[in-house]
């Protein structure tokens, strides 16, 4: 062989090896790259699927930042680089979003990057006043509660509801109701009147109108049926009474409306002091019903109040036996005796107040 085929020859095996060696750097940086973008890269603690919120102004260093200090997040470097380079930073949304163990930096930007976050339940029943209310919605929503009261004290929010500060609450059913964590105030009310608009149906709205009620006063009503009884079969009779005294113009007389009025829930017994607290929620002293409902009451119980038991009773009390029920009087002689049984039972056990 001459010179220069040998040459030749070395320069061939030279570029050969350049080759290989070039191949197999690229291949190193490809399969580098590779588990940067599809390894695994989310740590939830021992958990299989947690919930992280991203706030409504959070920029993708809020997210990143959040990601970190709960610790989600493996080796930072290749989650940030495919985050930028999936330009998760013009693409960040608010919500409530599952993540799950294992998870790669390419399934996460991925889910973040398309706002398909997981609903919540805002739940909320047992409820007396606006507090309690803003109070359990906004565990469930991005909302505080202060601005949940706000809205709902601001005569401005609620006349565009067609209520007052006062009787917004009734717009409220208690209910589960399934809506984004990013739901605003002004899209929570919104939601609410739909719910209400649907379950006034014609035919409800009709029977209201049959007793002589409007939709809030039907639910006030049903709010003193609901804390004088957790008996739903009962309700419809209770509600009988009080549509009887309404009619006649006799004072409710309705010691949960005073227990109310007092703003002390813990009243087990109504004493002849708390009847002279002046305000309107004292239906001893005032006739006709409250300004507003004393709590949310369940929907049977609004239907209790539409469809009340027609009868000629007009007072009743707790049974001395604390069975729930209670005993029903024609005549104020009769509703003495009845009172008398259950005030013995109430000492009988040590109940003074």
């Amino acid at each position: 062989m001459t010179k220069k085929k040998k040459r030749g020859s070395k320069v061939l095996k030279v570029i050969l090896v350049l080759f290989v060696l070039i191949g197999a750097g690229g291949g190193y940086f490809a399969w580098d790259y590779y588990k940067m973008i599809y390894y695994p890269n989310v740590t939830l603690e021992g958990k299989e699927t947690t919930y992280f919120y991203i706030a409504s102004d959070a920029t993708m260093d809020d997210v990143i930042n959040g990601l970190y200090e709960k610790n989600y997040i493996i080796n930072r470097n290749s989650f940030e680089w495919v985050a930028e380079k999936k330009n998760y930073r013009n693409h960040v949304h608010p919500g409530r979003y599952l993540l799950e163990k294992d998870m790669s930096n390419n399934e996460l930007v991925d889910l973040l990057r398309s706002g398909e976050q997981e609903p919540v339940k805002v739940i909320f029943n047992n409820v007396r006043t606006k507090a309690e209310l803003a109070g359990k919605i906004s565990k469930n929503i991005e909302a505080d509660s202060l601005e949940v009261i706000n809205f709902l004290d601001h005569p401005d929010s609620t006349g565009r509801f067609g209520f007052n500060t006062t009787t917004i609450i009734t717009m409220f059913l208690p209910n589960t109701y399934e809506m984004y964590w990013n739901t605003t105030t002004t899209e929570l009310m919104n939601r609410m009147a739909k719910e209400y608009k649907t379950f006034w149906n014609e035919e409800r709205v009709g029977k209201a109108n049959t007793i002589g009620l409007s939709q809030s006063e039907v639910v006030t009503l049903a709010s003193i049926v609901r804390t004088e009884t957790n008996k739903a079969d009962e309700s419809p009779t209770i509600a009988g009474v009080y549509m009887n005294r309404l009619d006649k113009n006799i004072p409710l007389q309705a010691d949960p409306t005073l227990i109310w009025a007092m703003g002390d829930f813990s009243i087990r017994r109504v004493l002849n002091v708390h009847k002279e607290i002046d305000s309107p929620y004292n239906t001893y002293k005032y006739t006709g019903l409250p300004p507003g409902p004393i709590c949310l009451p369940p929907i049977s119980y609004i239907d209790a109040v539409l469809n009340y038991e027609e009868h000629d009773y007009i007072y009743f009390c707790a049974k001395p036996d604390f069975s729930g029920y209670s005993n029903f009087a024609k005549t104020y002689q009769q509703h003495l005796i009845n009172a008398r049984a259950y005030q013995q039972a109430l000492n009988k056990r040590g109940i003074y107040k």
